[in-house]
């Protein structure tokens, strides 16, 4: 469904002087009425058909009154109404400012009672979380959407613990309310769905022989080091699956991500063995380059001439001094070298 804008006069002020008119008048002939009735049964005096026209027109612009009292709307900036006629959507109220519509038309919101885990919810909720006040306007603010965490399965099947905040608005007031049934929910379940798409294809951390861009060729990404791209993916996801309800999504991201409680310390120990065996790695490299300086300093200042089984000696000595883990004892040797 289109959406239509609600294009004619507000009409608001004009409308509600005139209803204040009518009230007037209809509380001066319900009195007039009322004291006749009292005086010709008190005093005996005759009943005037002019004052019991006046009293039973007054009972009929009570009711008359009240139905007109029932078409004033007021927005404020960023809100809209969606105007229904009889089960016939005639429009959107979408600028701010006093409106008056027709007294029959009624206000739609299926999901304005829907509390989500969100900013800006329509209602107030009190402190027995009892619901007051629900308004069947629609926010057309920016808002944010933070469900629960979920359990998935990355792309290796490890189970991690992931959860996203999405920034939302509504940008189509008639697909959002009649389209689907309850936009609040249907955004909420396909946040789920989307995230759940796109965390199948990315590993944890970087892992061998893994395609998460579906060109065929292996890459680096990942969860943990791609959380930009990956927040790209599934906005681009949730949009794909909204859209048919008119909503916008702004922005995701991820605000939770760890391994699930069940493999966490095994993967924090592979995570460790991991960076001693590339401290190790970068330490072996270092002492090599630094023995090989060596070597190479004492043979052109000539220092001492070594051969192979004291160069041999000397390489051993000094990889163990570079690559221990404690401080080296020294053994002074004060003799000959030999």
């Amino acid at each position: 469904m289109k959406e239509k804008i609600y294009t004619k006069k507000k009409l608001g002020i004009p409308m509600l002087l005139l209803v204040i008119f009518l009230w007037g008048l209809t509380i001066t002939g319900f009195i007039f009425g009322v004291v006749h009735f009292v005086n010709a049964d008190e005093y005996g005096t005759p009943i005037n058909a002019l004052y019991v026209i006046m009293f039973i027109a007054s009972i009929v612009m009570i009711v008359v009154d009240c139905i007109l009292c029932s078409g004033f709307k007021m927005l404020n900036p960023n809100e809209a109404v969606v105007l229904s006629l009889f089960g016939k959507y005639k429009g959107t109220l979408r600028d701010a400012g006093f409106y008056y519509v027709n007294p029959f038309c009624s206000t739609f919101n299926p999901a304005a009672g829907t509390k989500l885990r969100q900013s800006d919810d329509v209602g107030f909720v009190s402190k027995n979380n009892a619901e007051v006040g629900t308004s069947k306007k629609i926010s057309l603010k920016m808002m944010t959407l933070s469900n629960n965490k979920q359990k998935i399965n990355d792309c290796l099947g490890n189970p991690i613990e992931i959860s996203i905040a999405v920034i939302w608005r509504v940008v189509d007031t008639a697909k959002a309310v009649f389209d689907v049934d309850n936009y609040k929910e249907y955004l909420s379940l396909q946040c789920d769905a989307a995230l759940r798409e796109i965390v199948r294809i990315y590993p944890y951390d970087v892992a061998p022989n893994v395609d998460t861009t579906g060109d065929g060729v292996a890459d680096e990404g990942s969860l943990r080091g791609s959380s930009e791209i990956v927040a790209g993916r599934i906005k681009e996801e949730i949009q794909k699956r909204v859209g048919e309800a008119g909503i916008e999504i702004i922005e995701a991201r991820i605000t939770y991500l760890a391994y699930a409680p069940e493999i966490a310390a095994a993967m924090l120990q592979r995570q460790q063995a991991s960076a001693v065996v590339d401290a190790r790695k970068l330490i072996v490299d270092g002492a090599v380059g630094m023995v090989q300086m060596a070597l190479e300093s004492l043979n052109e200042n000539n220092i001492v001439d070594l051969d192979d089984e004291r160069k041999a000696a000397m390489v051993s000595n000094l990889l163990v001094v570079l690559c221990g883990n404690h401080d080296a004892q020294p053994i002074v040797n004060s003799g000959s070298l030999y």
